[in-house]
């Protein structure tokens, strides 16, 4: 964390003296409208959980302090005028490595690209902004998001689960998901791709957005004016995550919108309208019949369970569509997209965080012009296919990961634990694919490590998620902020 200052004791509530970072961020925002607290007094109290845990967790890498109080003391000065603020108003957040915040470094995790310094805020951060959130600092993920699944970079280390620092946080977003376990920010803002915010969401006991493509404005260049090419630009998503859903859904109406910017972004309704009769809701705990945990399977119970209290009608399918189609088209898509510039990309990665993606290229060659036309017919049909089972079912209930979380680095170990890993993610690679939402849940405990489920939903549909996964966070719990484990 480059820039460093002494921070006051953690300041506590005027009501309860429980510390202010460990309240949801629809909470802090309250607080901070109402005049409860400062919003440089809710900066500070995030400031001090950071300089206390994040030595063991290794989440926060480039520390924003000096202009998150800045920020803070300007939303004060404007609540003494009697300004009216945003929803988020004073709330922290951490932004991944990949997402430019203004005057900082966008390092990707890079060596080489310490000193990029940000000449403009991404669409995203300008929108929390916007609503009033204040980005307190950058957070680590694998380098250049493409050495694996666990948080490890080159330029900054590996990120520790705070549950168990023996297991991964997961990824790529990691550093958020274990920046908001931990209570050092309120808000994480990570992107998903295939799973790299569900599945450090699903590890680190938090909840998720991957919104539908094209509900968020972005920019995702890495360097200079280009563009990245068509599967790139179709599978990224920016999303944030929380400690509780009602937080995810003050973010998801702060991001949302169309915007200049991003001609990909459409001007959808936030809510769409009611369904008639109980929404029905398909369960699929082992997507594809290629194996599930105990642990991961009880977990879909207990959140379909839970959906079933709260009056959704749950029924078990017998799978998903064409998911193993989707996984390989894919993989053939994304292989044939990347490789002209693997040989220069793969410098950039450090001593051997280029095993991820050189496995995953041994096994899927790139496409001929005349494979990758057909396979991008293909790409739509796999959208129809999803489109006509989410007609009939406009939830489906699964698992994030398929496994608890595993140990840091499985995926470069060996072409077994990269196809471990793949395996795991499988139903997040294939919603990524096909551009639908996903909520990611938490649902408990089991064996002493968080559980949680993905709920998917029709495109333009997150209120649904969003709904659902309330359901479930109300009949199941919360389980964060927690105080990091200690190495054993």
């Amino acid at each position: 964390m480059p820039e460093t200052q002494e921070t006051p004791k953690t300041p506590k509530t005027r009501e309860t003296g429980e510390a202010l970072w460990r309240r949801p961020a629809a909470e802090q925002a309250r607080a901070v409208r109402g005049g409860e607290v400062s919003a440089v007094e809710l900066v500070q109290s995030h400031l001090e959980r950071i300089a206390e845990v994040n030595p063991a967790v290794n989440a926060v890498t480039q520390l924003m302090a000096d202009r998150a109080l800045e920020a803070a003391a300007a939303t004060d000065r404007r609540r003494a005028a009697g300004e009216a603020l945003g929803p988020l108003a004073g709330v922290p957040f951490t932004v991944k490595e990949t997402t430019p915040v203004e005057g900082v470094p966008t390092t990707f995790g890079v060596e080489r690209f310490r000193h990029l310094t940000a000449a403009a805020d991404a669409p995203p951060v300008a929108r929390l902004r916007a609503a009033g959130a204040v980005p307190i600092g950058h957070s680590n993920m694998p380098t250049l998001v493409l050495a694996g699944m666990h948080t490890r970079s080159e330029l900054f280390g590996d990120t520790a689960n705070p549950w168990d620092p023996a297991r991964t946080p997961g990824g790529s977003s990691g550093g958020d998901a274990a920046a908001v376990a931990t209570g050092m920010a309120a808000l994480g803002l990570g992107n998903d791709s295939g799973g790299s915010i569900r599945v450090p969401a699903q590890f680190c006991g938090v909840a998720g957005l991957k919104p539908t493509t094209g509900r968020f404005p972005a920019d995702h260049r890495v360097l200079g004016p280009d563009d990245p090419g068509p599967a790139s630009q179709a599978l990224v998503t920016d999303g944030p995550l929380a400690r509780r859903v009602g937080d995810l859904r003050l973010a998801y109406e702060a991001l949302a919108g169309a915007d200049p910017r991003d001609p990909r972004s459409v001007p959808v309704p936030l809510y769409g309208p009611p369904l008639p009769g109980p929404v029905k809701v398909a369960v699929v705990a082992d997507p594809g019949g290629h194996g599930v945990h105990p642990a991961v399977r009880a977990a879909v119970a207990d959140a379909a369970g839970a959906l079933r209290d709260a009056g959704y009608d749950v029924r078990e399918v017998a799978d998903v569509p064409r998911l193993d189609e989707a996984l390989d088209t894919y993989d053939r898509i994304t292989m044939t997209e990347f490789a002209p510039s693997w040989p220069v990309v793969r410098t950039l990665l450090g001593e051997g965080g280029d095993r991820y993606v050189q496995m995953a290229m041994e096994k899927t060659p790139p496409a001929t012009a005349e494979e990758l036309v057909r396979l991008m017919g293909t790409w739509l049909g796999i959208r129809r296919s999803w489109s006509e089972f989410l007609d009939g079912y406009p939830l489906l209930l699964g698992p994030s990961f398929t496994e608890p979380p595993v140990e840091p680095g499985l995926e470069s170990r060996d072409r077994a634990g990269r196809d471990r890993v793949a395996s795991g993610m499988r139903l997040c690679t294939a919603t990524s694919f096909t551009g639908l939402p996903a909520v990611a849940v938490p649902t408990g405990l089991y064996d002493g490590l968080p559980g949680g489920v993905q709920i998917v939903g029709r495109a333009f549909r997150e209120d649904l998620c969003l709904d659902a996964a309330q359901a479930v966070e109300d009949r199941l719990g919360v389980l964060t902020p927690l105080d990091p484990r200690p190495v054993a």
